[in-house]
C-alpha cells in the first residue's frame, strides 16, 4: 500500500503529463503543477513548505550561472549565420562539388549539416535552410522522397551532438551540479567538477562517427539502389573562389570556437562570445547585415533564450516539489534495486529518455529528468563525461522520433506539397537506427567519449 506522500507524488507526475498533453506552455505547466501540488500537500500536512524557501536561491543561481550565458550567445551565432544566408551559400557550393555524382546531393546535405552543426548548433535553422534549398532540387531530379527527407532531418540533428551544442551546454550545467552533489553525499568535500568543455571534447569523436555512419548509409543506398539517388548533370559550375568564399566563414568559426575551448584558451561562454562576434563580422563583410536583419536576429535570440530559461525556472520549482515528496529517494531506490546493478540502472534511464523523446522536447528532458537520475547514476561511479555523451546522443533521437520530432515539423513546414508526411516519417527511421547504433557503440566502448577529454585535460 502506497504512503500518502507516494500518492501525492503520483498525482504530481500525472498532472505534469496531463498539462503537457493539453498543449499549454511547458514552463507554466512545470511551475503551475508543482505549485498546485505543493499547495495541496501543505493543506493536507503532507508537504514541508520550507522546501519552497529554496526556490529564490535556485533562481538566483540560474541567473548568475556563467555557463548558461553561453546559451544566448550560441543561439545568436547560429541565427546570424542562418539569417545572413551564409549557410545557404555553403550548401549551394558543396552541392556543386558532389551533385554530379550518384548520391552526391545526399552527401552534400550530410556534409553541410555537419559543418553547420559545428558552427550553429540550431536544429531548426539547419533543417529549414536545407529543406528550402536542397529538397525541391532533389525531388525534381528524381531522388527518393524518403531518402531526401530523412537525410535533411538527420543532418539537422547533428547540431545536438557535434560541439558547440546547446544540448551539451545545458547537460554540462545539470550534470556538473549532479556530480558535485553525488560526491558530497559520498563524503567528498572537495568535489571534482565536469565542465561544458569536457562534454564538448567527449562528444566530438561520437559526433564525427555519426556523420560517417550517415555517409556510409547514403553511399550504400546510391550503390545498391541508384534510382533512389541519381546523378545530376545540369548543376551550374562554381569557381574555386566561390567555393572558398562559401566555406571559409563556417570553418573559421569552428576553428575559433572549438579551438579556443578544446585548447583550454577560453571557457565555453567566452568562446560563444567569440563565435557571436565572428558570425556578425562575417555577415557584415559579406554585405548581408543591415539594421533590420540585426534586429531580427536579436528578437529571435531573445525568444529562444527566454523559452529555455523559462523552462529552467519551471523545472527548478518542479524538482523542489518532487524532492519534497521524497521523489529522489524513490528514484534512488528504484534504480539501485534493478537487476544488473549499475548497468541495469543505465539501461533503464536510457530507455526512459528515449521513450520521453517521443513526446517531450530535449530541454524539458534535460531540466526535469537529468537532475533526478543524474545524481543517482553518478553516485554509482558512472563517468560523468561518458554519461553526458550517452544522454546527448539519446536526446538527439528526440528530434527524429514520430509523432513529435521537431525536425519532422520543421521540414514539413517548408516542404513542397507533393512530399507526403508518411515519406518524412519513414525516411528518418534508418537514421534513428544509426543513432541507436552509435549509442550502443559508445556504451560498449566508453573510450570513444573519454579518450579525447583525457588526452586534452588529463
Amino acid at each position: 500500500m502506497f504512503e500518502p506522500q507516494a500518492w501525492m507524488l503520483l498525482l504530481l507526475l500525472l498532472g505534469l503529463f496531463a498539462g503537457l498533453a493539453s498543449g499549454y506552455p511547458v514552463a507554466f505547466v512545470l511551475g503551475g503543477v508543482a505549485l498546485l501540488s505543493a499547495g495541496a500537500g501543505i493543506a493536507l500536512g503532507l508537504f514541508d513548505a520550507s522546501f519552497l524557501e529554496a526556490f529564490p536561491n535556485r533562481i538566483f543561481g540560474v541567473m548568475t550561472n556563467e555557463t548558461l550565458v553561453a546559451v544566448p550567445l550560441f543561439v545568436f551565432m547560429g541565427v546570424m549565420l542562418e539569417r545572413s544566408r551564409i549557410a545557404e551559400s555553403l550548401l549551394e557550393a558543396v552541392a556543386s562539388l558532389f551533385g554530379r555524382k550518384r548520391g552526391g546531393l545526399v552527401v552534400a546535405v550530410l556534409l553541410v549539416g555537419a559543418v553547420l552543426a559545428a558552427s550553429t548548433g540550431i536544429v531548426g535553422a539547419t533543417v529549414v535552410a536545407m529543406g528550402l534549398i536542397s529538397l525541391p532540387t532533389m525531388l525534381r531530379h528524381g531522388y527518393c522522397p524518403r531518402l531526401a527527407s530523412g537525410a535533411i532531418c538527420a543532418s539537422g540533428t547533428l547540431g545536438q551532438i557535434i560541439p558547440p551544442s546547446i544540448v551539451l551546454v545545458l547537460l554540462g550545467d545539470q550534470l556538473g551540479n549532479a556530480y558535485q552533489q553525488a560526491q558530497l553525499q559520498q563524503g567528498v568535500f572537495a568535489p571534482e567538477t565536469v565542465s561544458v568543455g569536457d562534454l564538448f571534447a567527449g562528444a566530438l569523436l561520437p559526433g564525427l562517427g555519426l556523420v560517417g555512419l550517415y555517409l556510409a548509409y547514403a553511399l550504400w543506398v546510391a550503390w545498391r539502389q541508384p534510382e533512389r539517388a541519381p546523378a545530376l548533370r545540369d548543376l551550374p559550375p562554381r569557381s574555386w573562389r566561390d567555393l572558398l568564399k562559401a566555406i571559409v566563414p563556417p570553418l573559421a568559426l569552428i576553428g575559433l570556437v572549438l579551438g579556443a575551448i578544446l585548447g583550454g584558451f577560453a571557457t565555453a561562454t567566452e568562446a560563444a562570445a567569440v563565435g557571436a562576434v565572428g558570425a556578425t563580422v562575417f555577415a557584415t563583410l559579406y554585405g548581408r547585415l543591415g539594421f533590420a536583419r540585426l534586429a531580427e536576429v536579436a528578437r529571435e535570440t531573445v525568444k529562444v533564450t527566454a523559452m529555455v530559461f523559462a523552462i529552467l525556472v519551471g523545472a527548478a520549482l518542479f524538482s523542489l516539489v518532487f524532492r519534497g515528496y521524497g521523489g529522489d529517494e524513490l528514484v534512488h531506490a528504484a534504480l539501485t534495486g534493478l537487476p544488473g546493478g549499475t548497468w541495469g540502472a543505465i539501461v533503464a534511464v536510457m530507455l526512459l529518455m528515449f521513450v520521453l523523446g517521443f513526446v517531450l522536447d530535449f530541454i524539458e528532458i534535460v531540466f526535469v529528468v537529468v537532475p533526478i537520475v543524474g545524481q543517482v547514476l553518478l553516485a554509482l561511479g558512472v563517468d560523468p563525461v561518458w554519461l553526458g555523451v550517452m544522454m546527448a546522443i539519446n536526446l538527439q533521437t528526440s528530434f527524429l522520433t514520430p509523432p513529435f520530432g521537431f525536425a519532422l515539423f520543421y521540414l514539413r513546414g517548408v516542404a513542397p506539397p507533393e512530399l507526403q508526411t508518411s515519406d518524412v516519417y519513414r525516411g528518418v527511421l534508418p537514421f534513428i537506427g544509426l543513432q541507436l547504433l552509435m549509442l550502443a557503440a559508445v556504451a560498449a566502448f566508453p573510450w570513444l567519449a573519454t579518450a579525447l577529454p583525457d588526452y586534452l585535460y588529463g
